[in-house]
């Protein structure tokens, strides 16, 4: 009977944790669609046009990044000479699905939206990234002091 206890603890701390931040992550999403928004001045039409593909844009793009995290793993001090040419190529290979994924999306919001939008797009994600990091050298540097 205490094994289950504790195992049931164990899960309902871990599904509590994933919870919060998937949570946070939302909220996060959430700030910047409405800074995106608002940044880029979208008419309703355009929003309606560009947000099923941005949308679908960020999600190949963290799959990606997460495949990437995935390959820089398996680097190895240990490795061959083949094995690394292996891994250059790889890695070369996967440099190119990045900018094809960038560039398939610049030329799938240009179908929807001028240029300027699309350059303006790119400073206010550079914005509210750097907000956000601000935010969170903010609240970390607080928990420190206490």
């Amino acid at each position: 009977m205490k094994k289950i206890i504790i195992i049931l603890c164990v899960a309902l701390t871990s599904w509590s944790s994933f919870s919060q931040h998937s949570e946070k992550r939302e909220k996060i999403k959430s700030l910047k669609v409405a800074f995106i928004t608002e940044r880029l001045a979208l008419t309703e039409t355009e929003a309606q046009k560009f947000w099923p593909i941005y949308n679908t844009y960020e999600s190949k793009k963290d799959e990606h990044r997460r495949m990437g995290y995935d390959k820089r793993k398996q680097i190895s001090e240990d490795m061959t000479e083949a094995q690394a040419k292996i891994m250059l190529k790889d890695f070369v290979a996967f440099e190119k699905e990045r900018e094809n994924l960038r560039s398939g999306f610049v030329e799938s919001l240009l179908k929807v939206m001028p240029a300027k939008k699309i350059i303006q797009l790119k400073l206010a994600e550079e914005e509210f990234n750097r907000k956000m990091l601000h935010e969170y050298k903010k609240r970390h540097s607080a928990d420190g002091k206490d």
